[in-house]
């Protein structure tokens, strides 16, 4: 079957993604135990963006299970495919081409911010070592165009260990440790959108999202 195109993206729905949030609190705590470090940092209300580090194909599952706020997530568009595309659409997840600048994503992505939502964003584009090392531009553009403060957040133990049964997945109980920060604006207050603009916003959240990271690290001894 062909994923669908960018084109189909649906208005993401508040109510599905509040739905998702309550799957993910079941499936997580169910399998694994989850530690959530710093939760209270997430503003409580109004638009936010998640910034996730991304080394296991858990992590946006685990955050989706134990943020205080649903989330939105920006996901690539070959996970839409068949009863999963369905499913991720109800749940308020949002499918991205990552191939090419797609304005149906930005524009879906923009929506959950100016309604007051919570927006996920692996920063790093795809998944790799998770140390965001190599960030790509879009989290910065949806900061700086929306306002909206960056709360980074570090998913550590997804790949520590290997279950015996399923060798994709950490094994069944294992600890997963979710650390938040300190929110955090990536615009210098000038409102500028350049691209010159856009690269230093990019350059500060990289020092931001680093920091955070290497102290995810110390306080959870991983």
């Amino acid at each position: 079957m062909t994923a669908p195109g960018p084109s189909t993206i649906a208005r993401p729905s508040a109510k599905g993604a509040a739905v998702g949030r309550r799957i993910g609190i079941g499936l997580m705590y169910g399998l694994w135990r989850p530690r959530v470090l710093g939760g209270w940092r997430v503003p409580a209300a109004g638009p936010v963006i998640l910034a996730v580090n991304h080394a296991h194909n858990l992590d946006g599952p685990m955050l989706m299970g134990t943020a205080p706020r649903p989330v939105h997530f920006l996901i690539k568009r070959e996970a839409f495919v068949g009863p999963l595309g369905a499913f991720l659409t109800g749940i308020g997840q949002l499918q991205v081409d990552r191939t090419a600048a797609d304005r149906a994503a930005i524009t879906s992505a923009l929506d959950v911010l100016s309604d007051g939502g919570v927006l996920g964003i692996f920063p790093e584009g795809t998944r790799g070592t998770g140390d965001f090392a190599s960030l790509r531009a879009g989290l910065a553009y949806f900061a700086v165009r929306s306002g909206a403060p960056i709360v980074p957040v570090a998913v550590l133990g997804s790949t520590d260990r290997r279950s015996r049964i399923t060798r994709v997945l950490p094994p069944v109980r294992s600890r997963v440790d979710v650390v938040f920060g300190d929110a955090f604006q990536a615009g210098d207050g000038s409102g500028r959108r350049t691209r010159t603009a856009l690269d230093e916003a990019t350059v500060r959240i990289q020092e931001r999202l680093t920091a955070h990271l290497e102290n995810a690290r110390r306080l959870t001894g991983r």
